[in-house]
């Protein structure tokens, strides 16, 4: 994709509109988590406002300023493959009930589209970009019409499809780390629970 089409992307993240990227998995509905971003991808969704949306990230560190992120949180991510995974993490400051309240998913992201969208603009949404309910496409653009969204919403890109991540809540408990899989998908709970029993071993 050229730049421009990027910089467009881009700038309607900036004004906290919604927009379609492609990432390793499904295409995803985009936005910052404020306020208004939020007001759109639900809208668009469809989306009850009780389920809420996990981020996308370049790294867990991009995250800090909104989690708490454990030790066990960086081996975890290191330990299966990038964008499998996403850690259900504290949150330092309560923050609006559609990213989890006081506790945030958030996902690394790999796609090089994905990654130049949240170097640009910081974290944004990770949900599937379709209405809640129904089968994404595996191509941006088509997610957009279907959305009805601008063509310029989307940042094209046709996605592999597959298992969604992993959702992992990590909980600190007597000074050590929990994992939980509250949702099986690209990585397996038992490869997960696995590696947490050899880390104790």
């Amino acid at each position: 994709m050229n730049g421009m089409d990027l910089d467009t992307v881009v700038a309607r993240l900036l004004a906290d509109e919604a927009v379609v990227y492609p990432t390793s998995t499904l295409p995803g509905l985009g936005a910052r988590p404020t306020l208004q971003g939020l007001d759109a991808v639900f809208a668009l969704k469809a989306r009850d406002d009780r389920k809420p949306v996990s981020l996308a990230v370049r790294n867990l560190q991009q995250a800090e300023a909104l989690v708490h992120i454990p030790g066990m949180a960086h081996a975890l991510v290191e330990a299966f493959p990038p964008g499998s995974l996403s850690l259900i993490l504290p949150a330092r400051e309560a923050q609006d009930a559609r990213l989890g309240g006081q506790a945030i998913a958030v996902r690394c992201v790999v796609h090089p589209i994905a990654l130049a969208l949240v170097d640009a603009v910081g974290p944004i949404t990770a949900t599937s970009a379709n209405v809640s309910g129904e089968v994404p496409a595996l191509d941006t653009e088509v997610c957009a019409h279907q959305l009805g969204l601008p063509r310029d919403a989307a940042a094209p890109g046709l996605c592999p499809g597959g298992p969604g991540s992993t959702f992992l809540l990590l909980e600190e408990r007597a000074g050590a780390s929990e994992v939980s899989v509250i949702r099986a998908g690209a990585v397996p709970e038992l490869d997960v629970m696995a590696w947490v029993t050899s880390r104790r071993a």
